[in-house]
C-alpha cells in the first residue's frame, strides 16, 4: 500500500489525546495531482480554561499558510464518540468564507479527518474554473464502525445529525440553519454517506445530494462481519443502503467505483436498483489512482446542487 493510499484513509490510524491536553501534531497534505505535497505544517492546539475545546484552534508555526492552503484543522470534543476528534474544513482558495455551504466528507475504514489527499487542490480549481459554486468539505474522525453506532458509547451518526451543526454554527458556515447541505464519502465513508442521507431524509431535513465514491457495499454478512463493525446481521441489514434503497427518496445521488474493485459488485446492483444521477463504473481499483481520477466529477456533481 502506497503512502498516497493512506492519505485517502485506507490504512492510516487516528489518534486520540486526553480531554485538555496541548499536542503537536505533523500535517503531510497533498495539495496538487501529482507529488507536491503540504510538507511540513506543523499545527499546534492548546485548550484554555476560558474556552470551550470546540473552539480550540490550531495556528501554524511553520511552513505555507493553512488558510491560503484552504485547510484548517480543529479539535473538538465529541460527546457522541466521547472522545477528542479532529475536525478538519477545506476552503476553495480567494473565496470569502462566511456563511459558505458545506458538504460533508466521510473517510473510510481506518482513515480520519486528516486523510484529504488532494482535496484541496481539486475543490479550490473547480471553483476557480466555475465548474462548481463555491463551498468547503468538512471532514471528521469516525472510527470504522460504518459510520453508526456499533457501541453503546461510540456513535458516529449522532455525531454528524447533532454535533456538527453546533460545529459549523461556531464557524459561521452552512448558511442559516447551518446544516451540510450534501454528503460524500469514499469506501467505508461512501456507505456512511448514503445512511447519512437516509437519515437526514428520515428527519425531514434532506440533504440535496449524496456523491459515494467505491462504496463499501457488500453483498453477504459473512463477508460484512470480518470487520467487526455490525453486532449482527440483522443491524448491519438495518443499516445497509443495499438494502433500503428506498428510503434514500429521491436525493440526487452520484456514485463511481472501478471494475477491479472489490466493492464492484455491490456497486453494480446499486446502480441497478437506485438508478443514481451518476452511475460511474469504468476501469480502476481500490486506490488512491482512481479516487484521484472521479473526484473532480464528484467535486462538481456536489457543486452544481448548492
Amino acid at each position: 500500500m502506497s503512502r498516497t493510499a493512506r492519505r485517502w484513509g485506507m490504512r492510516e490510524r487516528g489518534d486520540t489525546t486526553r480531554r485538555g491536553m496541548s499536542r503537536r501534531v505533523l500535517l503531510g497534505t497533498t495539495v496538487a495531482a501529482g507529488t507536491t505535497a503540504l510538507a511540513g505544517l506543523v499545527l499546534t492546539s492548546a485548550t484554555r480554561q476560558s474556552e470551550p475545546p470546540s473552539v480550540a484552534r490550531r495556528a501554524a508555526t511553520s511552513g505555507p499558510d493553512p488558510a491560503r492552503a484552504g485547510v484548517v484543522i480543529d479539535r473538538v470534543y465529541s460527546a457522541a464518540r466521547r472522545r477528542e476528534i479532529d475536525l478538519v474544513t477545506i476552503y476553495p482558495r480567494d473565496i470569502p468564507r462566511r456563511d459558505l455551504p458545506v458538504c460533508l466528507m466521510l473517510h473510510g475504514r481506518f482513515g480520519n479527518a486528516r486523510a484529504i489527499g488532494t482535496l484541496p487542490e481539486m475543490l479550490s480549481s473547480a471553483v476557480s474554473e466555475g465548474a462548481a459554486r463555491p463551498y468547503a468539505f468538512v471532514t471528521v474522525d469516525g472510527g470504522n464502525s460504518y459510520w453508526h453506532r456499533n457501541r453503546p458509547d461510540d456513535d458516529p451518526m449522532t455525531m454528524l445529525l447533532e454535533e456538527v451543526p453546533r460545529w459549523l454554527a461556531e464557524r459561521r458556515l452552512g448558511g442559516a440553519a447551518h446544516r451540510p447541505f450534501a454528503v460524500a464519502g469514499i469506501s467505508m465513508g461512501g456507505f456512511g454517506a448514503l445512511l447519512y442521507a437516509r437519515r437526514r431524509r428520515e428527519r425531514r431535513d434532506p440533504v440535496r445530494a449524496v456523491a459515494a465514491i467505491s462504496p463499501a457495499l457488500l453483498l453477504s454478512w459473512r463477508e460484512m462481519r470480518k470487520r467487526d463493525a455490525f453486532p449482527d446481521a440483522s443491524d448491519w441489514a438495518a443499516s445497509d443502503p443495499l438494502r433500503n434503497i428506498d428510503k434514500l427518496g429521491d436525493v440526487p445521488v452520484g456514485v463511481w467505483c472501478g471494475t477491479e474493485d472489490r466493492f464492484i459488485e455491490g456497486t453494480r446492483r446499486f446502480i441497478r436498483e437506485a438508478k443514481p444521477v451518476i452511475g460511474s463504473t469504468g476501469p480502476g481499483a481500490h486506490n488512491d489512482d482512481y479516487y484521484r481520477r472521479v473526484l473532480p466529477e464528484a467535486i462538481r456533481f456536489v457543486g452544481r446542487h448548492v
